[in-house]
Protein backbone atom coordinates (compact mmCIF):
# COMPACT_ATOMS: atom_id res chain seq x y z
CA UNK A 1 0.00 0.00 0.00
CA UNK A 2 1.08 3.58 -0.62
CA UNK A 3 2.98 5.81 1.81
CA UNK A 4 0.78 8.02 3.97
CA UNK A 5 1.16 10.43 6.87
CA UNK A 6 1.36 7.41 9.16
CA UNK A 7 4.67 6.18 7.74
CA UNK A 8 6.32 9.27 6.22
CA UNK A 9 9.79 9.52 7.85
CA UNK A 10 10.36 12.44 10.25
CA UNK A 11 7.02 14.03 9.39
CA UNK A 12 5.06 11.25 11.09
CA UNK A 13 6.87 12.05 14.36
CA UNK A 14 5.97 15.72 14.02
CA UNK A 15 2.38 14.89 13.12
CA UNK A 16 2.06 12.47 16.02
CA UNK A 17 3.27 15.13 18.43
CA UNK A 18 0.78 17.62 16.93
CA UNK A 19 -2.01 15.02 17.25
CA UNK A 20 -1.20 14.39 20.92
CA UNK A 21 -1.24 18.13 21.61
CA UNK A 22 -4.54 18.52 19.74
CA UNK A 23 -6.14 15.71 21.73
CA UNK A 24 -4.87 17.19 24.98
CA UNK A 25 -6.12 20.67 24.10
CA UNK A 26 -9.53 19.26 23.23
CA UNK A 27 -9.72 17.18 26.40
CA UNK A 28 -9.77 13.90 24.46
CA UNK A 29 -8.25 10.56 25.44
CA UNK A 30 -7.24 7.69 23.18
CA UNK A 31 -8.32 4.43 24.82
CA UNK A 32 -8.62 0.74 24.08
CA UNK A 33 -6.26 -1.89 22.77
CA UNK A 34 -5.44 -2.48 19.13
CA UNK A 35 -6.19 -5.94 17.75
CA UNK A 36 -3.17 -8.23 18.04
CA UNK A 37 -3.19 -8.91 14.29
CA UNK A 38 -1.75 -7.02 11.34
CA UNK A 39 -4.91 -6.98 9.23
CA UNK A 40 -8.42 -5.96 10.21
CA UNK A 41 -11.42 -3.83 9.27
CA UNK A 42 -12.22 -0.99 11.65
CA UNK A 43 -15.70 0.45 12.12
CA UNK A 44 -15.80 4.25 12.43
CA UNK A 45 -18.97 5.12 14.35
CA UNK A 46 -20.96 7.06 15.26
CA UNK A 47 -20.41 9.37 12.28
CA UNK A 48 -22.43 12.55 12.83
CA UNK A 49 -20.05 15.47 12.21
CA UNK A 50 -16.92 16.65 10.39
CA UNK A 51 -15.11 16.59 13.73
CA UNK A 52 -15.18 12.79 13.58
CA UNK A 53 -12.50 12.84 10.89
CA UNK A 54 -10.16 15.13 12.83
CA UNK A 55 -10.34 13.16 16.07
CA UNK A 56 -10.03 9.83 14.25
CA UNK A 57 -6.81 10.88 12.50
CA UNK A 58 -5.40 12.27 15.76
CA UNK A 59 -6.19 9.06 17.64
CA UNK A 60 -4.71 6.90 14.88
CA UNK A 61 -1.51 8.95 14.97
CA UNK A 62 -1.26 8.71 18.75
CA UNK A 63 -1.84 4.94 18.71
CA UNK A 64 0.74 4.56 15.91
CA UNK A 65 -1.60 2.64 13.66
CA UNK A 66 -1.43 3.13 9.89
CA UNK A 67 -5.01 3.30 8.70
CA UNK A 68 -6.68 3.60 5.34
CA UNK A 69 -10.20 4.92 5.33
CA UNK A 70 -13.06 5.10 2.85
CA UNK A 71 -14.73 8.44 2.19
CA UNK A 72 -17.18 10.08 -0.19
CA UNK A 73 -15.49 10.84 -3.52
CA UNK A 74 -16.42 14.53 -3.30
CA UNK A 75 -13.91 14.91 -0.45
CA UNK A 76 -11.12 14.16 -2.91
CA UNK A 77 -11.90 16.82 -5.51
CA UNK A 78 -9.48 19.64 -6.31
CA UNK A 79 -6.45 20.50 -4.16
CA UNK A 80 -7.85 18.51 -1.22
CA UNK A 81 -7.49 15.24 -3.14
CA UNK A 82 -3.75 14.64 -2.67
CA UNK A 83 -3.98 15.69 0.98
CA UNK A 84 -6.86 13.30 1.69
CA UNK A 85 -5.00 10.44 0.01
CA UNK A 86 -1.85 11.25 1.99
CA UNK A 87 -4.00 11.02 5.12
CA UNK A 88 -4.96 7.48 4.08
CA UNK A 89 -8.16 8.25 2.19
CA UNK A 90 -9.71 6.03 -0.47
CA UNK A 91 -12.39 7.71 -2.59
CA UNK A 92 -15.70 5.86 -2.95
CA UNK A 93 -18.35 6.98 -5.45
CA UNK A 94 -21.55 5.23 -4.41
CA UNK A 95 -23.45 6.59 -7.41
CA UNK A 96 -21.50 4.27 -9.69
CA UNK A 97 -21.62 0.51 -9.86
CA UNK A 98 -18.40 -1.05 -8.67
CA UNK A 99 -16.80 -3.90 -6.87
CA UNK A 100 -15.48 -2.18 -3.77
CA UNK A 101 -15.95 -5.26 -1.61
CA UNK A 102 -14.05 -7.53 -4.00
CA UNK A 103 -11.22 -5.01 -4.46
CA UNK A 104 -10.88 -4.56 -0.71
CA UNK A 105 -10.75 -8.31 -0.12
CA UNK A 106 -8.03 -8.56 -2.78
CA UNK A 107 -6.07 -5.78 -1.04
CA UNK A 108 -6.17 -7.72 2.23
CA UNK A 109 -5.00 -10.86 0.46
CA UNK A 110 -2.14 -9.02 -1.24
CA UNK A 111 -0.77 -7.17 1.80
CA UNK A 112 0.81 -8.47 4.98
CA UNK A 113 -0.42 -5.45 6.93
CA UNK A 114 -3.61 -3.51 6.31
CA UNK A 115 -6.05 -1.62 8.53
CA UNK A 116 -9.11 -0.38 6.66
CA UNK A 117 -11.43 2.05 8.46
CA UNK A 118 -15.00 2.28 7.17
CA UNK A 119 -17.88 4.50 8.42
CA UNK A 120 -20.83 2.14 7.86
CA UNK A 121 -23.42 4.90 8.18
CA UNK A 122 -22.00 6.34 4.96
CA UNK A 123 -23.17 9.86 5.81
CA UNK A 124 -23.20 12.42 8.63
CA UNK A 125 -26.98 12.63 8.30
CA UNK A 126 -29.12 10.03 10.00
CA UNK A 127 -29.27 6.78 8.06
CA UNK A 128 -31.89 4.19 8.86
CA UNK A 129 -29.57 1.33 7.93
CA UNK A 130 -25.84 0.75 8.08
CA UNK A 131 -24.15 -0.17 4.83
CA UNK A 132 -22.70 -3.61 5.41
CA UNK A 133 -19.85 -3.59 2.93
CA UNK A 134 -17.46 -3.49 5.90
CA UNK A 135 -18.87 -6.80 7.12
CA UNK A 136 -18.58 -8.54 3.77
CA UNK A 137 -15.02 -7.28 3.33
CA UNK A 138 -13.97 -8.66 6.72
CA UNK A 139 -15.85 -11.91 6.24
CA UNK A 140 -14.48 -12.41 2.73
CA UNK A 141 -10.91 -11.60 3.74
CA UNK A 142 -11.07 -13.63 6.95
CA UNK A 143 -10.04 -10.70 9.14
CA UNK A 144 -11.53 -9.34 12.41
CA UNK A 145 -13.81 -6.33 12.72
CA UNK A 146 -12.49 -3.84 15.27
CA UNK A 147 -15.10 -1.57 16.82
CA UNK A 148 -13.62 1.89 16.53
CA UNK A 149 -15.54 4.65 18.27
CA UNK A 150 -15.69 8.31 19.25
CA UNK A 151 -17.70 9.08 22.38
CA UNK A 152 -18.26 12.83 22.57
CA UNK A 153 -19.99 12.62 25.95
CA UNK A 154 -16.83 11.19 27.52
CA UNK A 155 -14.36 12.69 25.03
CA UNK A 156 -12.82 9.28 24.49
CA UNK A 157 -12.03 7.50 21.27
CA UNK A 158 -10.20 4.42 20.15
CA UNK A 159 -10.95 0.75 19.79
CA UNK A 160 -13.38 -1.47 21.63
CA UNK A 161 -13.62 -5.24 21.20
CA UNK A 162 -12.88 -7.06 17.95
CA UNK A 163 -15.26 -9.53 16.39
CA UNK A 164 -14.51 -12.44 14.06
CA UNK A 165 -17.32 -12.54 11.47
CA UNK A 166 -19.25 -15.81 11.63
CA UNK A 167 -21.13 -15.33 8.37
CA UNK A 168 -24.38 -14.84 10.28
CA UNK A 169 -24.65 -11.12 9.67
CA UNK A 170 -27.78 -10.55 11.75
CA UNK A 171 -26.34 -12.27 14.83
CA UNK A 172 -23.00 -10.49 14.45
CA UNK A 173 -24.68 -7.13 13.94
CA UNK A 174 -26.65 -7.63 17.14
CA UNK A 175 -23.32 -7.84 19.01
CA UNK A 176 -22.00 -4.77 17.21
CA UNK A 177 -25.21 -2.86 17.93
CA UNK A 178 -24.90 -3.75 21.61
CA UNK A 179 -21.48 -2.14 21.81
CA UNK A 180 -22.43 1.07 20.01
CA UNK A 181 -25.65 1.50 22.00
CA UNK A 182 -23.51 3.00 24.77
CA UNK A 183 -21.51 5.35 22.53
CA UNK A 184 -22.61 8.97 22.03
CA UNK A 185 -21.79 10.86 18.84
CA UNK A 186 -21.45 14.63 18.61
CA UNK A 187 -25.03 14.89 17.37
CA UNK A 188 -26.86 11.88 18.87
CA UNK A 189 -30.09 12.58 16.97
CA UNK A 190 -28.25 12.00 13.69
CA UNK A 191 -26.90 8.58 14.63
CA UNK A 192 -28.35 5.63 12.75
CA UNK A 193 -28.24 2.50 14.89
CA UNK A 194 -26.54 -0.61 13.57
CA UNK A 195 -29.52 -1.97 11.68
CA UNK A 196 -29.40 -3.97 8.45
CA UNK A 197 -32.17 -4.65 5.96
CA UNK A 198 -34.51 -7.34 7.24
CA UNK A 199 -36.37 -9.76 5.03
CA UNK A 200 -39.45 -7.54 5.04
CA UNK A 201 -37.44 -4.52 3.90
CA UNK A 202 -35.16 -6.21 1.40
CA UNK A 203 -37.78 -8.66 0.09
CA UNK A 204 -35.53 -11.72 -0.02
CA UNK A 205 -31.94 -12.83 0.51
CA UNK A 206 -30.99 -12.47 -3.16
CA UNK A 207 -32.25 -8.91 -3.37
CA UNK A 208 -30.78 -8.07 0.02
CA UNK A 209 -27.29 -8.91 -1.24
CA UNK A 210 -27.46 -5.86 -3.46
CA UNK A 211 -27.96 -3.59 -0.47
CA UNK A 212 -25.18 -5.14 1.56
CA UNK A 213 -22.37 -3.90 -0.70
CA UNK A 214 -20.93 -0.38 -0.55
CA UNK A 215 -22.40 0.34 -3.98
CA UNK A 216 -25.93 -0.90 -4.49
CA UNK A 217 -26.82 -3.04 -7.50
CA UNK A 218 -30.40 -3.92 -8.25
CA UNK A 219 -31.81 -6.56 -10.57
CA UNK A 220 -35.59 -6.63 -11.14
CA UNK A 221 -37.28 -9.75 -9.83
CA UNK A 222 -40.41 -9.42 -11.96
CA UNK A 223 -42.54 -8.72 -8.89
CA UNK A 224 -43.16 -5.01 -9.40
CA UNK A 225 -44.68 -4.32 -5.99
CA UNK A 226 -41.84 -6.07 -4.14
CA UNK A 227 -39.20 -4.37 -6.27
CA UNK A 228 -40.71 -0.95 -5.62
CA UNK A 229 -40.87 -1.59 -1.87
CA UNK A 230 -37.17 -2.37 -2.01
CA UNK A 231 -36.35 0.76 -4.03
CA UNK A 232 -38.51 2.91 -1.76
CA UNK A 233 -36.63 1.68 1.32
CA UNK A 234 -33.28 2.34 -0.36
CA UNK A 235 -34.15 5.88 -1.46
CA UNK A 236 -35.49 6.68 2.00
CA UNK A 237 -31.91 6.41 3.27
CA UNK A 238 -30.71 8.84 0.59
CA UNK A 239 -33.48 11.46 0.55
CA UNK A 240 -34.80 11.17 4.10
CA UNK A 241 -38.32 10.33 5.25
CA UNK A 242 -39.89 13.26 3.39
CA UNK A 243 -37.96 12.89 0.15
CA UNK A 244 -39.27 11.53 -3.16
CA UNK A 245 -39.45 7.75 -3.53
CA UNK A 246 -40.67 5.35 -6.20
CA UNK A 247 -44.36 4.47 -6.00
CA UNK A 248 -46.72 2.22 -7.89
CA UNK A 249 -49.42 4.04 -9.84
CA UNK A 250 -52.40 1.80 -10.42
Amino acid sequence: MRTTVFDTPILRTIMRWAAIMTLKAGGWKAVGTLPSVDKYVGIAAPHTSNWDFIWTICIALKLRVKVFWMGKHTLFKGPAGPIMRWLGGIAIDRSKAGNTVEQSIAAFNENEKLVLIIPPEGTRSKARYWKTGFYHIANGAGVPIAMGFLDFSLKMGGFGPALIPTGDIEADMDLIKGFYSNVTGKYPDQYGEAEVFSGSDAIDADTRAYVDSSSVFFSPTGDMESDLRFLSAYYRDITGPDGPRPSLNA
